[in-house]
């Protein structure tokens, strides 16, 4: 990119850096911003730099939050007895919109996967185990993602959980709403089965 001047050609390389943002995306945002007024391309610059100076983990569920605790664990409206597992921060989002699950969470950061070396012991397993102690929390809803990772950590974390007494649940699997059978793969048609409620 010889031919581009080098504020321009950083920036683009730095936006195809980003998931997701391929070579002509990146190309597209750059100019975006080149064309932009000064306040917009500082307020941009301004909200990356505040994301990665204020945003921490919460002392107690390790979501992602700027203050500590972090909203969620603080609210007293919710039910505490109650512990949502994900793997990411981003996974309490979904979770979240339904408006149906008011407990709290916590966040593993990952999933156990030997295949890229993650154990246990990379994850925040320690931390949820020291949470169960007290006997406040009933239930433990185990949402991990239902691939062959997710599956793997589900079943850690239920071993690990079950001396200790308390309800595990996994969130229910099976066909989406408005899928046709015929299109179903044979995992999640026996899932679907598996799972079946009364009608």
């Amino acid at each position: 990119m010889a031919f581009i001047a080098e504020p321009l050609a950083r920036l683009i390389g730095e936006f195809n850096k980003l998931p997701g943002i391929g070579p002509k995306s990146a190309q597209r945002l750059t100019y975006y911003l080149l064309r932009s007024p000064d306040e917009e391309a500082k307020a941009l610059a301004e909200a990356i730099l505040a994301l990665k100076e204020k945003i921490r983990l919460c002392s107690v569920c390790f979501n992602i939050t700027d203050c500590e605790p972090c909203p969620i664990c603080q609210d007293r409206e919710r039910d505490h007895s109650k512990i949502c597992v994900v793997e990411k921060p981003s996974d309490i989002l979904p979770l979240e919109r339904t408006g149906k699950y008011r407990g709290v969470y916590h966040v593993l950061h990952g999933a156990i996967s030997p295949a890229q070396g993650i154990s246990p012991k990379e994850l925040r397993i320690e931390e949820l185990l020291s949470r169960l102690q007290d006997g406040s929390v009933t239930e433990v809803i185990l949402a991990t993602n239902p691939n062959l990772e997710g599956e793997a950590t589900a079943m850690y974390l239920r071993r690990m959980i079950l001396p200790l007494g308390i309800r595990i649940s996994r969130l229910a699997r099976g066909l989406p709403f408005g899928a046709e059978l015929e299109y179903a793969d044979d995992v999640t048609l026996s899932q679907a089965l598996e799972g079946r409620q009364e009608f």
